[in-house]
C-alpha cells in the first residue's frame, strides 16, 4: 500500500551560503535566486550570508548553522570548481556524517545536457551533518537553477514521492 501524501507540505528553515571572494549582496545573483526559490516553494530563509573562499571560514559558518536547531537545510553556492581558491568541497566534506553521492552524479548528468563536457569541472557535493542536509553547487545562477529545478526542490518537498529528504532530516517540530 502506498503512503498517503501529506495534506500540507512541511515548510523548512533553510540557510543560503554564497562562497565567493568577489560577490557582494548586490551582485550575488545565485544566492538571491536560491532564496527566492525557497520562498516560492513555501520554505523560510533561516539565514543568508556571503563568505570568502577560505576553508576555515566556510567551516565555521556552516558548523554554526549545522548546530543550530533552527536550520533544517543549507544551500551552498560557489567554490566547487578547480580554479584559484575554490575550496568548498574540502571545507564541507569533513563535516558530513553521510555523503549523498547521487547529488553530484545527477547534477553533472543534468548539467552535461546544458553545458556539455565543461560539467566535469564541477565538484558539486551534498551530505548530511547533524540531521541537516547540505547541498553544494557551482556559483553560477544557471548551475543553481539546474540544481534547484532538477534535484533540490523535489528533495526538500515533503510531498514528493516516492521519497524525499524531509523525512530523513529529523525536522524539529516547530509547527503547531
Amino acid at each position: 500500500m502506498a503512503k498517503a501524501t501529506e495534506a500540507r507540505p512541511r515548510s523548512l528553515a533553510v540557510a543560503v551560503l554564497t562562497v565567493s571572494d568577489t560577490r557582494t549582496e548586490e551582485t550575488d545573483t545565485s544566492g538571491a535566486y536560491l532564496a527566492e526559490q525557497l520562498l516560492a516553494a513555501g520554505h523560510r530563509v533561516a539565514a543568508k550570508a556571503i563568505v570568502v573562499d577560505d576553508v576555515y571560514r566556510i567551516r565555521a559558518l556552516l558548523s554554526a548553522w549545522i548546530a543550530d536547531p533552527g536550520v533544517d537545510a543549507v544551500l551552498v553556492t560557489g567554490g566547487t570548481g578547480f580554479s584559484g581558491r575554490d575550496s568548498t568541497p574540502e571545507a564541507v566534506r569533513p563535516l558530513f556524517d553521510k555523503d549523498i553521492d547521487g547529488f553530484g552524479e545527477v547534477f553533472r548528468a543534468l548539467s552535461f545536457q546544458e553545458i556539455g563536457s565543461s560539467t566535469v569541472q564541477s565538484r558539486a557535493v551534498a551530505g548530511f551533518a547533524n540531521n541537516t542536509v547540505i547541498f553544494c553547487m557551482p556559483g553560477s545562477t544557471g548551475a543553481c537553477r539546474t540544481a534547484w529545478e532538477g534535484l533540490i526542490r523535489e528533495q526538500l518537498d515533503s510531498s514528493h514521492r516516492p521519497c524525499n529528504f524531509v523525512g530523513v532530516l529529523g525536522v524539529r517540530e516547530r509547527e503547531a
